[in-house]
């Protein structure tokens, strides 16, 4: 990908936010080929150091775009990255690697002093920046390695292992193969190019998950300016916005909660954008009209992808200001054309009819093959082909989908979670998150954060959910208390878990 683009616009811009880990003296602004040429040098180190084409390769460091390259680094020699995200504590990690079967295991020294992670489930530990620690070994070893021509996996075996956000315990590793993630690509390319061929790009996501790389190829393709970030500070993102004017700003539906006090910061950070994309979740409505409402382009659109890891984007939708503010705040859009089928079926695993709740399926060539050591798991999530996304919704008579909840997280006593949600977020601006979780009499329990975690006055909360289902007592917690995955999501399970224990009073 890097080196594709590369040969056709060298010299396109790569403005970063923080400078690359393995090489600080390149500074926040490089060139598309000092990125492939990072690959390159990378990979021959790589190889130098004794990975071989068909290993798998943990990679698991300090949160910085050198992630990303050290993936294509160890794609382009044939060996199998596994991309664990940042956030996971020492154990868990420790678990994955075994998991993986005493993988390389590709990090930094930041990262691993006092990690607590257990280095001899690793086959060896190659560290990217940072000095040697004891049975560790530095890549810059290798610094005269030649460079070795790249080895392309075939189209249905592995290529890349990503894993599951986390929300309901271990994660699991999802084996991704190219013709999957070919599929995924090949639709959205085909759409965005008028779009992506003018505009700059900014992205800040996480560097684990499958969406960065389909969202880096849409973006390096055309040659325009890319703005990677690392930090998803509002202070930090608006600054950038306003300094670089992208076009098109992509990141996790919960950051552009964040991000919606940049609406009305000095220098319009915001107002150059002609297209804001999400994917992961539903986004809350509220957010969605901030947002596009502080652009200054002519019919600024937010586009919203939904999907999983274990399968990309299975529907999308393309909202205006305008039609923002009537739409269904739990409507993700349709089902992608020629790519993906999609079904709502009983707990018997029955289609039912347009407008009925119950289980979103999908079919298509864009899912993943494997779990990694969990095949029966995987297996299990299939009914006869059909892909169970472990949602509860509904297809309205246009054939939108609905989201009503997780199926993990449903409550019955309140209908839908996610839309009492919504209605919350709307009617509290300072709410930054709230989540409902199940309490231990199946009361749901609303759980809110504010804006620099400032008190929330209880009468404005008992007019907000006045006309509302019955809900246990707030509970107002610090946004930094609430468990998170990789891409931000609440982990729900883990949240009802602390709260049970007093973790947080």
């Amino acid at each position: 990908m890097f080196e594709r683009a590369a040969a056709r616009h060298p010299h396109a811009p790569v403005v970063l936010d923080t400078p690359l880990q393995l090489a600080p003296e390149d500074g926040t602004r490089l060139t598309l080929r000092q990125v492939a040429l990072h690959v390159r040098t990378l990979s021959a180190r790589l190889k130098s150091a004794g990975v071989r084409a068909g290993d798998r390769v943990a990679v698991h460091k300090t949160n910085n775009f050198d992630i990303a390259l050290l993936a294509a680094a160890v794609q382009r020699i044939g060996a199998v990255p596994a991309l664990l995200s940042p956030r996971l504590d020492g154990e868990t990690v420790s678990r994955l690697l075994e998991r993986l079967g005493r993988p390389w295991l590709l990090s930094d020294a930041d990262k691993l002093r006092d990690s607590g992670i257990d280095l001899s489930a690793a086959r060896r530990v190659l560290l990217s920046a940072g000095e040697e620690l004891p049975g560790t070994e530095l890549l810059t070893r290798h610094a005269a390695a030649p460079v070795p021509a790249p080895t392309v996996p075939g189209r249905r075996e592995p290529a890349f292992i990503s894993h599951t956000s986390g929300t309901t315990g271990l994660p699991k590793l999802v084996v991704q193969t190219p013709d999957a993630l070919w599929h995924r690509v090949r639709l959205q390319k085909l759409v965005a190019s008028r779009i992506y061929a003018t505009e700059s790009v900014a992205l800040c996501m996480s560097f684990v998950h499958a969406r960065f790389y389909t969202a880096v190829e849409l973006a390096v393709a055309h040659g325009n300016p890319l703005l990677v970030m690392v930090d998803e500070d509002p202070a930090t993102a608006g600054a950038l916005f306003a300094e670089y004017r992208p076009g098109i700003v992509e990141t996790q539906p919960n950051t552009f909660v964040d991000w919606e006090v940049l609406a009305g910061a000095p220098g319009a950070p915001l107002g150059n954008v002609r297209i804001f994309a999400a994917t992961f979740d539903a986004m809350h409505p509220r957010t969605v009209q901030t947002l596009l409402g502080a652009s200054r382009r002519r019919k600024p659109r937010f586009i919203q992808l939904y999907g999983q890891t274990e399968t990309g984007p299975v529907a999308g939708q393309s909202v205006t200001l305008r039609s923002a503010a009537r739409a269904a705040g739990r409507s993700v859009g349709w089902p992608l054309p020629g790519v993906i089928r999609m079904r709502i079926t009983d707990a018997a695993g029955r289609p039912v009819k347009r407008g009925v709740e119950g289980h979103v399926e999908v079919r298509s060539r864009t899912r993943a093959v494997t779990y990694l050591g969990e095949d029966e798991r995987f297996r299990g999530q299939l009914n006869h082909g059909w892909w169970r996304m472990g949602d509860l919704g509904h297809r309205d008579a246009l054939g939108r989908l609905h989201l009503l909840d997780r199926e993990i997280d449903h409550i019955a006593s309140v209908g839908s979670s996610l839309e009492l949600e919504d209605r919350l977020m709307e009617r509290l601006p300072e709410l930054r998150e709230v989540v409902i979780i199940a309490g231990d009499d199946g009361v749901a329990v609303p759980v809110v954060c504010t804006r620099d975690d400032e008190p929330l006055p209880r009468e404005r909360w008992e007019r907000a959910t006045a006309d509302l289902p019955a809900l246990a007592p707030m509970r107002h917690l610090p946004y930094a208390a609430l468990p998170h995955t990789a891409t931000a999501k609440v982990r729900r399970p883990e949240l009802i878990r602390l709260l049970a224990e007093g973790v947080h009073g």
